[in-house]
């Protein structure tokens, strides 16, 4: 199996992400430059945390743009999987793979500290390895991770199951004072329709390593990796 990272010019996570797959999780990894177009035979891509192109107009506005993208979105819409992650997450919705956007947090400020997440949705490649027993410590640093959608895309995507992740407490209560940004519904995580592509503004990767002294987002990686073994996701037609 082997993942893409995909990097662009002011990705400050991807590194973060190749040392998880290839070190931690012991998978073949490559990093797929932005200006290319060859995904180099990957079975699923990654685009990571940063500022792509400094964040100029609004996150992730620019790199939906890059070259690299159109390959991006065509694997996607053959069935490949593909994972963002914070600025990864804010260019699948600004391409079109993911409904809603990312706005600037209700405070105006820029958010960097350990939140917790629960799990909505378990049956996704992301997800089924996950259970409901405890809240999950996820960090977040992001300025413009407050996610919106109408009233009707929501609704769509709540009957679909699209929500992957609501920002909690330590216990696994979902409510205002454990929302982070302001995210509507403390949505912190979504997919698509089709269920291959995922987006989350906390960052699994800096919570996969034993010596960070937390492992919570490690169980990710492990449940897209058994999944993909297993032949549930992924599939490209």
């Amino acid at each position: 199996m082997k993942f893409g990272v995909v990097i662009f010019p002011g990705s400050n996570c991807d590194h973060d992400m190749l040392y998880v797959l290839r070190n931690i999780m012991e998978q073949k990894v490559v990093e797929l430059w932005h200006k290319s177009t060859d995904l180099q035979n990957v079975d699923a891509i990654i685009l990571p945390g940063g500022f792509s192109y400094g964040d100029y107009l609004r996150s992730g506005a620019i790199a939906r743009y890059s070259p690299i993208m159109e390959k991006v979105i065509e694997f996607a819409n053959r069935g490949g999987l593909v994972f963002g992650v914070c600025n990864g997450f804010q260019i699948l919705c600004e391409s079109g793979l993911l409904p809603g956007a990312l706005l600037h947090n209700e405070n105006q400020k820029f958010i960097c500290k350990n939140v917790y997440i629960t799990v909505v949705n378990h049956s996704t490649c992301l997800t089924r390895g996950l259970t409901d027993e405890r809240a999950l410590s996820i960090p977040i640093a992001h300025g413009e991770g407050r996610y919106y959608a109408d009233t009707a895309t929501l609704k769509e995507m709540n009957e679909n199951h699209q929500i992957l992740f609501r920002y909690c407490d330590e216990n696994g209560k979902v409510s205002k004072e454990s929302n982070p940004n302001g995210s509507i519904e403390n949505i912190a995580g979504i997919c698509n329709l089709r269920k291959n592509v995922y987006g989350m503004m906390p960052h699994p990767e800096r919570a996969a390593d034993d010596e960070l002294g937390n492992t919570d987002g490690r169980i990710m990686f492990e449940s897209i990796i058994k999944s993909m073994k297993q032949k549930l996701c992924g599939i490209v037609e």
